[in-house]
C-alpha cells in the first residue's frame, strides 16, 4: 500500500486563493518549537532549573548517616551470594550513598538470573542487611531471565516488608508508590515541573526520567504528548518525589531539562491544557515575490485555516490507521490484526523481514524477539496469541487501551475530513448556510462547547508504550460538561445574522452526534457504506470498537490562529538556529550540544551570520482560547523527513527564511495552518522532495 497523500483522508481544499509558495518545514527539528498552554491560559516556559526549599522534613533516618557506618562484612556476603562483578556495583552504590549526594544517586541492575529461587534470596538479603536500599525485578536481555533492580529507599530506613508484594499487585495501583509511606499530609502529593526536550517524544523523555529514579511510568502523568521532532516544554506531575532529586538530573539528561518545580494536589491527566503555542520557521522560501509572501501570512492571520484532522492523524506508515478503524467497527477482528502485523512499506529493513517472518512461519516466539521495543502493538497482540490462539479480539483488546482507541477515533476523524471538505466545496468558506451545526450562543455557551468521548474513559498514563509508534496521535478525553449545545440554524437564524463562518461545526459520529440538517449529513453515510459501516447500527456486542456506543463530538470547521505574528528572515548558515528556545533563554549563550550531531551549536555562530528583515507583521485576534472539541489531546505535527541541509563549497548564497508564531486550541494541527500558507501538501513524500531540491 502506498502511503497517504492528503486527498486518501479528505483533505482537499484551501480558504484562500492567494498563489502559494515553496518553504521547508522541519528542515531542522530547532525549527518547529512548541509550548503548551495551561488550563488559565499561560504559555508554559522553561525558567529555572533550581529545586526550591522543601517544605517539608522526610520523616527518615539520614540515610547519609547510615552509610557512614561501614558495610565490609555486608559486601563480602553479598558477594559470596551474586560474584565479584555485582559485589563492586554495590560497593559502588554504597559509596556514592555515603558521600552525601543521596539525591543522584542512580539505581543499579544486577547480572541477569533465570534463577528463581536465587533471586528471591538477592531480594532477602537486602530487606536483612541494608534496608536503606529496596530492590525490584524487571526484563533481563531475553524471555528467560530477570534482572534485578537496586536503589536508594526513598520512604526511610523502615520499609515493613512493602517490596515483598508482588509486581502484579503494585500494577492495579494508579501510581508507583514504593517508597512514600511517610509523606507529609500538609505537602501536595504531586512534584509538578516543566519538562524541556529536544527531539524527543513525550513518552521517551519520561520513560528515561523514571528509569533515572527508579519509578514506573504511571507515576507521571502530563496533559498531552508534543512531537518528537521538535523542541517543546510541557507540564508534567510525578507521584511523592521531591524537586531535589529531578534537579540533580539535570546533569544527566541529554536533551532534556527540568524545572520549575512545585508541589500540587493534583496530577496532570490527559486534556488539561487549552492549546499549544508554535515558533515554526520555513527554511528555504523561495516565492514569485516578496509580496507574495507577505499577502499569504495575512491571509492566514485574518481567515484561518480548515480545521482538518492532518496526516499525523492517520499513521506514518503505508497501512492508515482508519483502515484498522474500520475493519474494528465492522467487527472483523482477524483483519484487524492481521492490518497491524502484516509487512508494509516504508519500513526499515529488520523490522520488514520480522513481520515477513511471522506472515510465513507463524513463529510468535521467534517474532517477538525480532521486534523492536517500540511496535507496541504488534508485542502485545503476539503475547496474547500465544496464550490465547486463534482469539483475534482478545489480542486486539491486549494493546493499551490509550493506542487501540486511535484506530477508531482515526475513522471518525476520516468522515469528519471528507464532511469538512465537501462543506468548503459546496457552500465556501464565507457565510453560514441554512442547515449549518453551530454552537448554541448565550449565557455560558462558550464554556460549554468542549465536547466529551465520555465512553473513552482513560487512566492518563498508566498505559504507557512509545507514542511514536503512531506518530503521537494520542487521544484525550474531557469529563462531559453539557447536554445539547449544538443547533441546527434555521432560516430565522440566518435572518439575524447572529452566527458566522467561524461558528460552523460537524460532527465526529456517535450516538450522540447531530448531524447538519442540508446535504452535508448525507457525506458521513455515503463514505461509511463505502466500507460497509453504519453509523446508527452495530454489527457486534464490543462497544469499544462500536460507533453506535461511543457518545461523539463536535469541531470547528475553521480556525484562526491567535496572537498571530510573522517574520521574514533572511540566513547564509543553514546549521544556525533561527528561533530562541526556552533554554537559550536560560543559559544567554549557546544553545544546548545535543545528541546526534544535528545541533551541534557549540561556538560557530557568527553575531551577524542572519539578519532580521524588520518587516514583520502581527495579528492580534481577540479570541477565547478555549478548548472547543472532542479532542483535546497534545499537539501532534510529526512524521516529516529529518534531512539536514547540504550547502555547495564555498561562500553560501543568502536564503530566505519564514518564522511563524501563533496558539491553536488543543487537537489543532500546525501543518494544517502551514498547508494553508504554503498551498502545499504536508506528505512525508512531498516534503522529502524539497529537501532533496535544497
Amino acid at each position: 500500500m502506498k502511503h497517504l497523500e492528503e486527498s486518501d483522508v479528505g483533505i482537499s481544499f484551501y480558504i484562500s486563493q492567494l498563489p502559494g509558495f515553496r518553504g521547508i518545514l522541519k528542515q531542522r527539528y530547532c525549527d518547529f518549537i512548541v509550548n503548551e498552554v495551561d488550563s488559565d491560559g499561560n504559555v508554559v516556559h522553561l525558567t529555572s532549573l533550581d529545586a526550591p526549599p522543601e517544605s517539608m522534613e522526610k520523616n527518615e533516618t539520614k540515610i547519609s548517616d547510615q552509610s557512614n557506618k561501614g558495610y565490609a562484612s555486608e559486601i563480602e556476603l553479598f558477594r559470596s551470594l551474586v560474584g565479584d562483578s555485582d559485589a563492586e556495583c554495590l560497593k559502588g552504590l554504597i559509596d556514592q550513598v555515603a558521600s552525601g549526594i543521596e539525591d543522584g544517586v542512580s539505581p543499579i541492575v544486577l547480572s541477569p538470573s533465570s534463577d528463581k529461587s536465587h533471586r528471591t534470596a538477592v531480594h532477602n538479603f537486602f530487606k536483612e542487611n541494608l534496608k536503606f536500599l529496596v530492590t525490584d525485578t524487571i526484563d533481563g536481555p531475553d524471555t528467560s531471565s530477570k534482572c534485578i533492580r537496586v536503589r536508594l529507599n526513598s520512604g526511610g530506613s523502615h520499609n515493613n516488608g512493602r517490596n515483598s508484594r508482588k509486581r502484579k499487585d503494585r500494577r492495579d495501583k494508579p501510581f508507583d508508590s514504593r517508597g512514600s509511606d511517610n509523606w507529609s499530609e500538609h505537602v501536595g502529593k504531586f512534584l509538578r515541573f516543566h519538562l524541556y526536550k529536544e527531539n524527543k517524544d513525550t513518552q521517551e523523555a519520561i520513560g528515561l526520567i523514571g528509569k533515572m529514579l527508579g519509578i514506573q511510568p504511571r507515576s507521571f502523568g502530563f496533559a498531552g504528548t508534543k512531537d518528537k521532532r521538535s523542541v517543546s516544554t510541557q507540564r508534567v506531575t510525578v507521584f511523592k518525589q521531591y524537586a531535589n532529586r529531578l534537579a540533580a538530573l539535570n546533569e544527566r539528561l541529554i536533551g532534556i531539562k527540568v524545572g520549575d518545580f512545585c508541589h500540587v494536589r493534583e496530577g496532570l491527566v490527559l486534556g488539561q491544557l487549552l492549546g499549544n503555542r508554535f515558533t515554526i520557521t520555513l527554511r528555504g522560501v523561495v516565492a514569485d515575490s516578496e509580496e507574495t509572501i507577505k499577502a499569504s501570512a495575512d491571509a492566514l492571520g485574518r481567515l484561518g485555516f480548515i480545521n482538518y484532522f492532518g496526516l499525523q492523524r492517520f499513521g506514518s506508515g503505508s497501512v492508515p490507521t482508519h483502515l484498522i478503524g474500520a475493519a474494528l467497527l465492522r467487527g472483523e477482528w482477524e483483519t484487524a490484526v492481521s492490518l497491524i502485523l502484516d509487512p508494509r512499506e516504508g519500513e526499515r529493513d529488520a523490522i520488514r523481514k520480522a513481520r515477513e517472518y511471522y506472515k510465513e512461519s507463524d513463529d510468535i516466539e521467534g517474532t517477538l524477539r525480532q521486534f523492536p521495543r517500540h511496535l507496541v502493538a504488534e508485542k502485545a497482540i503476539l503475547q496474547c496469541l500465544k496464550k490465547y490462539p486463534g482469539n483475534y479480539l482478545q489480542a486486539l483488546k491486549a494493546i493499551p487501551r490509550t493506542l487501540r482507541m486511535m484506530y477508531v477515533h482515526s475513522y471518525q476523524s476520516y468522515l469528519w475530513n471528507h464532511a469538512a471538505s465537501m462543506r468548503v466545496q459546496k457552500y465556501g468558506t464565507k457565510q453560514v448556510v441554512l442547515g449549518d451545526l453551530v454552537y448554541c450562543k448565550g449565557d455560558n455557551a462558550e464554556k460549554e462547547t468542549r465536547v466529551v468521548n465520555s465512553e473513552f474513559d482513560d487512566d492518563g498514563c498508566s498505559d504507557a508504550f512509545d507514542s511514536s509508534h503512531f506518530d503521537e496521535i494520542s487521544e484525550t478525553d474531557l469529563p462531559e460538561e453539557r447536554k445539547d449545545p449544538v443547533k441546527a440554524l434555521d432560516a430565522e437564524d440566518l435572518l439575524t445574522g447572529n452566527y458566522t463562518i467561524d461558528d460552523v461545526v460537524l460532527p465526529l459520529p456517535g450516538s450522540r452526534a447531530i448531524y447538519p440538517t442540508n446535504d452535508i449529513a448525507q457525506v458521513y453515510h455515503d463514505f461509511a457504506k463505502k466500507d460497509a459501516i453504519s453509523l446508527t447500527e452495530s454489527v457486534h456486542s464490543v462497544k469499544e470498537f462500536s460507533i453506535t456506543n461511543m457518545t461523539g463530538g463536535f469541531r470547528r470547521v475553521f480556525q484562526k490562529p491567535i496572537d498571530f505574528e510573522w517574520e521574514l528572515l533572511t540566513y547564509t548558515e543553514g546549521n544556525i538556529p533561527l528561533a530562541e528556545t526556552d533554554w537559550d533563554k536560560i543559559t544567554k549563550s549557546k544553545p544546548l550540544n545535543i545528541i546526534g550531531g544535528e545541533d551541534l551549536r557549540n561556538g560557530n555562530e557568527k553575531e551577524n551570520s542572519f539578519q532580521c528583515m524588520k518587516q514583520s507583521e502581527s495579528f492580534e485576534h481577540n479570541v477565547n482560547l478555549s478548548t472547543d472539541n472532542n479532542e483535546p489531546n497534545g499537539v501532534t505535527e510529526i512524521g516529516l523527513p529529518q534531512v539536514e541541509p547540504q550547502f555547495e563549497s564555498g561562500a553560501p548564497e543568502a536564503q530566505r527564511a519564514l518564522k511563524l508564531s501563533f496558539t491553536l486550541p488543543a487537537s489543532c494541527y500546525a501543518t494544517m495552518a502551514i498547508r494553508e500558507l504554503l498551498k502545499t501538501s504536508t506528505s512525508v513524500a512531498f516534503q522529502k522532495t524539497l529537501n532533496t531540491l535544497s
